[in-house]
């Protein structure tokens, strides 16, 4: 079964599935960059346990294949695929792997860092985080998707 380029899964995130999938072997690739974000054991001065990612999946897939195609817009060389998963997560797993493959690193690089900043934006997952005495649901997504403001930001910071 062929890898999608966008997903939202409850599986074990597969970096060198989703990397094969998007360069399959294009002979002008001169770079491929891989971003995984891992659960870490600590945030705001707290030890934490576990995480707990919730989707609302139809808009969070069709929020991320916007990232992708303003990705595609602003570095064209670029061609990149994003995989974010739900459900409980323990420290050290990936929560999302980001892969874009380009002829020029720089735009491999920045495509990839849009991604992620945009990610944070606007699509629909929300982390609720567990640790010792507790847990709290953390702030996710609040731009609008059409918001060119924050898309600006986002591209500023890709490209800072």
């Amino acid at each position: 079964m062929p890898v999608p380029a966008v997903a939202v899964t409850g599986a074990v995130l597969d970096a060198a599935a989703l990397t094969s999938a998007v360069c399959s072997g294009d002979p002008g690739d001169g770079a491929v960059v891989t971003f995984a974000g891992l659960v870490r054991n600590h945030n705001q001065g707290r030890l934490v346990r576990f995480l707990e990612y919730e989707a609302y999946e139809a808009l969070a897939v069709k929020a991320m294949q916007q990232i992708v195609d303003e990705a595609s817009a602003a570095w064209p060389s670029a061609r990149m695929g994003m995989h974010h998963r739900v459900g409980r997560l323990e420290i050290g797993e990936a929560s999302i792997i980001i892969v874009a493959a380009s002829a020029h690193r720089a735009d491999a690089f920045a495509a990839t860092r849009y991604a992620i900043e945009r990610v944070k934006q606007i699509v629909p997952i929300w982390k609720r985080e567990h640790f010792d005495g507790g847990d709290v649901w953390l702030e996710g997504a609040v731009a609008d998707p059409a918001d060119e403001d924050a898309r600006q930001k986002a591209y500023r910071i890709a490209c800072g």
